[in-house]
Parts: C-alpha cells; sequence; structure tokens
C-alpha cells in the first residue's frame, strides 16, 4: 500500500529524492459600532473558514500526490506528469491545477520541472521551475541549481549564471557554494564573459580551496589563462 506523505515529509523530500537528479543535469473608514462588530464577527468567521479550508485541501493534496510520486522515483516521468486517469490517479500537472497553495502542488512543481528536464521539455520545465517556491537553507539550493541547469539547456547563458550565483548564496556552505560556484563560472565561459568566470573560480580556490571542486576550477582556469 502507497505511504502517505506528511507534510513535513513533503518538505524534505525534495532534497533527500531529487537532489542527483538536479545536479546530473545540471517561485505568496470606520463603520458605527454595531457595523464594525458585524465586520469582526465575518472576518473570524472567514478565518476559521479559511484555515479549516486549507487544512482539509492539504490533507487531500497529500494523498493525491502519492502515486505521482512513486511513479517520479521511478523514473516514469510520463505518468508521474499525467497520472493514471483510467484508475483516477491524479499527475503531478493536476495537482498543481487542482491545490495551487498547497505544500504538495508546490513539490509536484519541481517535480514536474525535474520531470520535464528528463523529457527534454525544457521550456515547460522552466515554467515549473519559476513557479516553484524555495524552502529556506540548504533545502532551498537544490531548486535554483536546476533552474540553473534548464537554463543552461535552453542556452539561456547569461540568466543561468545569475541563478548559479544565486544557488551559491542560498545557503553558503562548503559542498553546494563551490559547486554553484562552478556552474556559475561555467555558464559565464559559455556567455564568452571569461572576466566573470574568472572572477568567480578565484572565489572557489580562495573561499573553498578544499571544497571537491577546487580541482575543477583550477583546470578551468587553467585553460582561461591561455586563452
Amino acid at each position: 500500500m502507497a505511504k502517505r506523505l506528511s507534510k513535513d515529509q513533503l518538505e524534505t523530500d525534495q532534497l533527500v529524492t531529487t537532489y542527483y537528479l538536479t545536479v546530473t543535469w545540471m517561485k505568496n473608514n470606520q463603520a458605527l459600532v454595531i457595523a464594525g462588530f458585524i465586520a469582526v464577527v465575518a472576518l473570524v468567521g472567514g478565518i476559521i473558514w479559511y484555515v479549516t479550508q486549507s487544512s482539509a485541501q492539504e490533507d487531500r493534496a497529500r494523498d493525491a500526490i502519492v502515486y505521482a510520486e512513486n511513479q517520479f522515483l521511478q523514473n516514469n516521468f510520463e505518468d508521474a506528469l499525467y497520472g493514471d486517469p483510467e484508475n483516477m490517479r491524479p499527475g503531478l500537472v493536476e495537482i498543481i491545477s487542482r491545490y495551487p497553495r498547497t505544500t504538495a502542488a508546490n513539490l509536484a512543481r519541481y517535480y514536474a520541472a525535474v520531470s520535464e528536464l528528463n523529457l527534454g521539455n525544457y521550456e515547460s520545465a522552466l515554467s515549473f521551475i519559476r513557479d516553484y517556491n524555495p524552502a529556506r537553507g540548504i533545502m532551498g539550493v537544490a531548486p535554483h541549481s536546476l533552474h540553473g541547469a534548464i537554463l543552461m539547456q535552453l542556452e539561456r547563458y547569461d540568466e543561468a549564471t545569475r541563478v548559479f550565483e544565486r544557488a551559491a548564496e542560498w545557503d553558503v556552505n562548503e559542498a553546494t557554494t563551490p559547486f554553484n560556484l562552478l556552474q556559475a563560472a561555467e555558464a559565464s565561459i559559455a556567455a564568452g564573459n571569461n572576466r566573470k568566470a574568472s572572477d568567480l573560480i578565484a572565489r572557489i580556490k580562495a573561499e573553498f580551496p578544499d571544497s571537491d571542486e577546487i580541482t575543477r576550477a583550477e583546470r578551468l582556469s587553467g585553460r582561461l589563462a591561455v586563452q
């Protein structure tokens, strides 16, 4: 039986289950006393209704995404995106449309972007990742890296440089920051901006000399020196 995901699992799953796919390829006058009282009552009632409805929507969305996520994790990207209509199992696209403001729908945008990227549908992938709302901290890095990778596929190298730089700064650490700085440098070279690339590589060498990217950074620096 498919396992139902909790909200916390939905929020953390993006880093645990999809980061590899991401890096390989490499969006929220004063009335009379009586009238005012009525307005307050109406407002409170509206808030209660909204919270109740929002909670119900979250529950339904978490149930709905199970099939699509399982297909995604098995690399069945078409099924993940469009589901199984015959058995009334929604895909990521339907979940986003049906529950647009839920945590599950937000995660579905990320999964959809990865899926479309793997299917070679780069414009669709870009549309999904632009609408995705990344988490704060290190869990928000992978979506920015994915965004940059999609832009590289579309040969929009200047944009890719800026997005990779944003990924590098999103959560500064010894792993993802030098990686994304190097991606930004490579995007800069593709854009014909070798000076920018040199500055990015210099930062890696100065600030992250023990990182896994230092060898590649030095090789890239050597290539730029002879150009």
